[in-house]
């Protein structure tokens, strides 16, 4: 009689890799990026979220602490990819060619469709929905302004402009002026796009800031 060759316990799946949890999250975030975008922020819930980024609604309470969170990691991960500006605080280069970098990626980031989308989103919204209207200004607004601040509050960097020049102005101005006219880049989006007349405009508004700066 011959002897069972004796079988080997199977292996346990054990724990999924960092880089699985970090796709399964990217997943998540592009899933709810998409439905908030399709649906607007109050008309999806989490279960929908849940459902078809096919993770429990316990996961984004864990990974999020809920909706408010999770809109936050769709601004940032979206600020990521279209705005790659995030150490401008500490740049060294000429003023002008930081701000002009500065300057081109914003305007690109917020002529693109989806953030557009994202913005009239939240503009009719955000008068019903104070949560949401904190949640957006704290993913992507707030951050800008600050790192902006930190920038021209720098010695080297405040030696360059005016003496009455208001720090705590200047990032405010220097979006308006980077933005432009909203009336038109809200009704007339294509009119925004990088087109070379839109280019044209964006140097001339940062020549007016620079003029009236420095």
């Amino acid at each position: 009689m011959t002897k069972a060759t004796p079988t080997s316990p199977a292996k346990s799946a054990g724990r999924p890799k960092a880089s699985e949890v970090e796709a399964r999250t990217q997943e998540l975030i592009d899933v709810a990026g998409c439905l908030f975008l399709k649906q607007g922020y109050i008309g999806v819930s989490l279960e929908a979220i849940a459902r078809e980024a096919r993770v429990a609604v316990r996961t984004i309470y864990v990974k999020f602490g809920g909706k408010a969170g999770l809109l936050k990691a769709v601004l940032a991960a979206r600020r990521e990819r279209f705005f790659p500006v995030g150490k401008m605080d500490v740049d060294q280069r000429p003023l002008r060619e930081v701000i002009d970098e500065f300057a081109h990626y914003l305007y690109d980031m917020l002529c693109e469709p989806d953030a557009m989308t994202l913005q009239r989103m939240v503009i009719a919204e955000a008068a019903t929905n104070p949560e949401l209207a904190e949640a957006f200004y704290e993913g992507g607004p707030r951050m800008t302004r600050e790192m902006l601040e930190r920038y021209f509050a720098r010695p080297d960097v405040r030696a360059q402009l005016r003496p009455d020049a208001p720090v705590s102005q200047l990032p405010s101005y220097l979006i308006a002026c980077i933005i432009g006219d909203p009336v038109v880049r809200y009704l007339f989006p294509e009119r925004a796009a990088g087109s070379e007349e839109a280019r044209r405009l964006l140097a001339e508004r940062l020549e007016l800031f620079y003029r009236s700066i420095l």
